[in-house]
């Protein structure tokens, strides 16, 4: 049984006080986090390419898999509250958790604004359309997906 959202939850309870339902429903929807990314050990900088998780939907932008995805992505993330604090700075600008994690409001388009979970599509701000199978691409070639803006 799925756990009932408190009303604008997101602006009242810590993150680590949020029920499984709620910490879920941050996530947008976007892909961005889906997307296989470049980390320059030298720089600490990070760029994301166009190239996505072979477990990504590019038309949904949501795993395909996502209560099994580490059967298939042993690495896939598992973010939780302790976990945020040590990849938040490659998650998207975007990002729910990220920005609250820094202290900061979500954006006005989220759906949890909006009512509408298709409105992070609508908005643009996800990554639907735009992505490329990662089995299409050898990863010698990844440097010709990087995305010019960080998401």
């Amino acid at each position: 049984m799925t756990a009932k959202l408190r009303p604008r939850f997101w602006e009242t309870v810590p993150l680590n006080k949020l029920n499984a339902s709620e910490w879920e429903a941050l996530c947008d929807g976007c892909g961005k986090c889906c997307l296989n990314k470049i980390e320059y050990e030298d720089t600490g900088e990070v760029d994301y390419t166009r190239i996505a998780c072979r477990l990504l939907d590019g038309e949904t932008c949501r795993c395909t898999q996502y209560p099994i995805r580490h059967q298939f992505v042993p690495d896939c993330v598992r973010l939780t509250p302790k976990t945020l604090p040590k990849i938040a700075y490659w998650m998207p600008r975007t990002c729910a958790y990220r920005l609250l994690y820094e202290g900061r409001p979500i954006p006005d388009w989220h759906p949890l604004n909006t009512g509408d979970p298709d409105s992070t599509h609508k908005t643009g701000h996800s990554v639907r359309g735009l992505t490329v199978p990662e089995f299409e691409v050898d990863e010698d070639d990844w440097d010709d997906y990087i995305i010019n803006e960080t998401p």
